[in-house]
């Protein structure tokens, strides 16, 4: 049982660390900590996501689970492709079900889902598990999975409270963590298209040079590249059977700071080519990491348009023409920016939104698209 006290040292300690300005494995590492200190569990799982599509870009593994990558795809697969569970993300997301004490969703019979029975359960001994959706206006920006085993008391309402409670900190930290590691020159650009087929059977049957550079270049310690894969390849299958309403997509943050973005779409083909699946992997284009930036700043719509605005070297008077509004409004607007944004100045805006990502190759090769070349 969560004692007030406990409660109250874990919601002030969690809402300190959400406005520190940590990287996400960091803020991962430091929230989990605090969180266990007022609710036990055994092993668990930080996933960011998407907040557009609520597709998983990463993971980070803790407690028994640290290090361990052995049942990624197969998590994947369930948790994107599965039978229909009340208790997946996106259907808890959807029901405004922030956290989720699957014993108590159960009614104690944990083996009705497909996830717990073929699993959670057998491979692991986990047989309880609370599940937390962070979201905000913009969409889900991460889940949280904690487990408990079998010498262990189920989650209570005080728990589950409690992780509601702290729910929104925890999201303004995820949100935060993503902008907080610049991109390094030395990040790897690889040498060609990255792209893999994936045939019915969910095997990679096929990859270019540049999606093994990719998939390196996503690897974490515990955490399988595959497993992404894995959800987007589930999603494209269900977009084709008509029960996912928009192609799957992806944008992640990779460890050395670059933006990339990973699509997967359903191929027609003839006997044993039916069923495949193309997943691409490429760098985001500009307008892809302004949309997550803008959304992780929490900017209303009028000051996205400001933002793209600025962005195009739009001064104020322009800005004001182009909105229908006075200049003082824009102003007004470029004072909201600058305090989500934490910077002073215009000039500071268009870094923290922008540079990170291409600022380390200025004065790069251009390639035949106009793109930057890669080395």
């Amino acid at each position: 049982m969560v004692t007030a006290l406990a409660a109250g040292r874990a919601r002030s300690d969690i809402d300190v660390l959400s406005r520190a300005g940590l990287p996400l494995a960091d803020f991962m590492e430091e929230s989990a900590a605090a969180l266990l200190s007022v609710i036990p569990f055994v092993a668990g799982c930080f996933s960011s996501t998407d907040p557009a599509t609520s597709m998983i870009s990463s993971t980070h593994k803790l407690g028994d689970l640290h290090g361990r990558n052995d049942a990624d795809v197969a998590w994947a697969r369930i948790e994107y492709g599965g039978e229909p569970d009340p208790t997946h993300y996106d259907e808890m997301a959807s029901a405004g079900n922030v956290a989720v004490g699957i014993h108590a969703a159960t009614e104690g019979q944990v083996g009705r889902l497909e996830r717990m029975a073929d699993l959670v359960v057998p491979r692991f001994g986990y047989v309880d598990e609370a599940r937390v959706v962070f979201a905000d206006r913009a969409g889900v920006w991460a889940t949280l999975s904690i487990l408990r085993g079998s010498d262990d008391a189920v989650f209570d309402a005080g728990e589950l409270q409690l992780l509601t409670d702290i729910a929104p900190a925890l999201t303004r930290g995820i949100r935060t963590g993503l902008l907080s590691q610049l991109a390094r020159r030395e990040a790897v650009h690889p040498t060609g298209p990255a792209v893999l087929i994936i045939d019915a059977s969910d095997r990679v049957v096929q990859s270019s040079p540049g999606a093994q550079e990719r998939l390196a270049q996503l690897s974490a310690p515990g955490a399988d590249p595959l497993s992404y894969i894995q959800a987007l390849v589930s999603g494209a299958r269900r977009f084709a059977a008509g029960t996912l309403p928009r192609m799957p997509r992806t944008r992640t943050r990779t460890a050395d700071g670059v933006w990339l973005v990973l699509h997967a779409a359903p191929l027609g083909g003839l006997g044993d080519r039916a069923g495949e699946v193309v997943v691409t992997i490429e760098e985001a284009r500009p307008q892809e990491v302004i949309d997550i930036v803008a959304a992780a700043f929490a900017l209303t719509l009028r000051e996205r348009e400001v933002v793209g605005a600025v962005l195009r070297g739009a001064d104020t008077k322009e800005i004001a023409a182009s909105m229908h509004v006075s200049p003082y409004t824009v102003q007004d607007h470029l004072k909201s920016i600058f305090d989500k944004a934490g910077v002073t100045s215009r000039r500071e805006l268009v870094a923290r939104v922008y540079f990170d990502q291409y600022m380390p190759r200025a004065g790069s090769d251009l390639g035949a698209d106009g793109w930057f070349a890669e080395a």
